[in-house]
């Protein structure tokens, strides 16, 4: 279990109540109740904080695993990418 350093957690804060985070296993912990009366928690990831509020972390997720599935993203389809310019001078001399 990476052990998040003192120093880091007397900086961070939760990003949903503002109070201060404290280390509980694979998670940080908010130290005051949310709008729906728990503690707010956020999951450790390689020795990393991830600090979303509950609501992004399914977008994240879902945008995470569309990357990761392949999905065709704007640069795939850049009007720069298939331009003449994009593949060198035309007009060499």
């Amino acid at each position: 279990m990476p052990k998040i350093s003192p120093d880091l957690l007397s900086v961070l804060r939760c990003p949903v109540t503002g109070s201060t985070l404290v280390q509980e296993g694979e998670e940080l912990v908010s130290t005051a109740a949310g709008a729906s009366g728990e503690k707010l928690r956020y999951a450790i990831e390689d020795g990393i904080p991830l600090l979303l509020p509950p609501e992004l972390v399914a977008a994240a997720n879902a945008a995470a695993s569309d990357q990761h599935d392949g999905g065709h993203g704007p640069a795939a389809t850049s009007p720069a990418a298939s331009s003449p310019a994009a593949s060198g001078p035309a007009n060499a001399v």
